[in-house]
């Protein structure tokens, strides 16, 4: 099997509000724009599509599902991984998981939460639906821009190790 000549990613924003039109959403186009950025320099292709969606666990379940059966190479969701009353994000995501990737959320947490303590209580996850990489991310800029400063130099290694791409050089 071969790399993709273009990676697909989609953007998925949970918000009651935002889905509204009530506030924009900052997260999601701040997602995509740190994509496009990391990916640009490294000369490879990106689609990106954004969604908004309300904070519904049954429409966040159909929208993964389809997507993973698209096809999407990677998906991002940022909204819902706190203890509110409405965060459901990661309790959705997980069955859906075939495996989870627990290290890059637990370094996430360290690393930040060494400095604010509320990072700690982030549940974000992350995992392969098939042939699809999740990641569910807080509802932050802020929060975007440092789990992206550490997620995206892995999606490319992990995508080859999906793919079953031998990239170990000996």
């Amino acid at each position: 099997m071969t790399f993709p000549d273009s990676l697909r990613f989609t953007v998925i924003t949970l918000s009651d509000r935002a889905s509204q039109g009530v506030y924009e959403d900052l997260s999601g186009p701040a997602i995509s724009e740190l994509i496009s950025a990391f990916f640009k320099v490294r000369d490879i292709q990106v689609e990106i599509t954004n969604r908004i969606i309300p904070d519904d666990p049954e429409q966040l379940t159909d929208l993964i599902l389809k997507l993973r059966e698209e096809g999407t190479e990677v998906i991002f969701t940022t909204g819902g991984t706190g203890l509110g009353p409405r965060d459901f994000t990661p309790d959705v995501v997980k069955p859906l998981l075939d495996k989870e990737i627990p290290g890059i959320m637990e370094m996430i947490r360290v690393k930040y939460g060494a400095l604010k303590p509320a990072a700690l209580v982030s549940r974000s996850i992350a995992g392969v639906t098939g042939k699809t990489l999740v990641y569910c991310l807080p509802g932050s800029r802020r929060a975007v821009q440092e789990y992206c400063q550490e997620i995206l130099p892995t999606i490319i290694h992990s995508i080859k190790m999906i793919l079953g791409i031998d990239d170990h050089n000996c």
